[in-house]
């Protein structure tokens, strides 16, 4: 079993995990209905993809 021969001193341990942190997802507008959503995915709002119909949702017409 490999073991340290010595201690790492706490700015090492710290700095080898400083690119650890979580990012923040980016948001982009939908063409359709521009509605918040993510880049490279579908509408969840409408249903478009690359200005196409890609999903039937269904709406709640009063």
């Amino acid at each position: 079993m490999a073991v340290p021969r010595n201690r790492h001193s706490n700015a090492r341990k710290n700095s080898k995990h400083a690119h650890s942190a979580l990012k923040a997802k980016s948001i982009s507008g939908c063409r359709a209905c521009h509605a918040p959503k993510q880049p490279h995915r579908v509408c969840p709002s409408c249903g478009h993809y690359q200005g196409r119909d890609v999903l039937m949702l269904q709406r709640d017409e009063q």
